[in-house]
């Protein structure tokens, strides 16, 4: 997992061949005004816009979630967005089987910890990286850009 600003989105550029072409679609497109929706940007890149009140840690667990064939590039347009998180390895309850089609594995595993990232910030989740989020208090606008492994 990674944390930062979106500033020093280069600087991840090499751990992926399509980070450069997601960050560049970011700073190259008034990504505030996107409507609602799924936006396919380049081969193994789609980009979703979630708009939506926040929840609380509980109901957001409830989701508690990892993919196995995307990494999630999350950027937060209108926050502070609170994610749970937990290393794969240690999540030991399976929520139902794996939908290939949707590209997800849920779990019913506590956290280890929660973090927040604030406008202009983002976080990196890899395949090892369980994750729910949209945990705040108010309206939430954020991108997902689900880069294909």
């Amino acid at each position: 997992m990674i944390i930062d600003s979106l500033h020093n989105a280069a600087k991840y550029y090499g751990l992926h061949p399509n980070f450069k072409k997601a960050f560049d679609y970011v700073n190259q497109n008034d990504i505030a005004n996107l409507e609602e929706g799924t936006y396919e940007i380049g081969e193994g890149l789609k980009l979703i816009v979630i708009v939506g009140e926040g929840s609380t840690r509980e109901e957001s667990i409830k989701g508690f979630e990892c993919h196995d064939k995307n990494i999630d590039i999350q950027i937060s347009i209108i926050g502070p967005e609170t994610f749970a998180w937990k290393p794969r390895e240690k999540c030991i309850s399976p929520n139902g089987d794996y939908n290939d089609e949707r590209d997800v594995r849920f779990f019913h595993d506590k956290p280890d910890m929660f973090f927040e990232i604030k406008e202009k910030q983002f976080t990196i989740l890899f395949p090892e990286d369980v994750h729910s989020a949209m945990i705040g208090s108010g309206p939430l606008k954020k991108i997902v850009i689900k880069v294909k492994i």
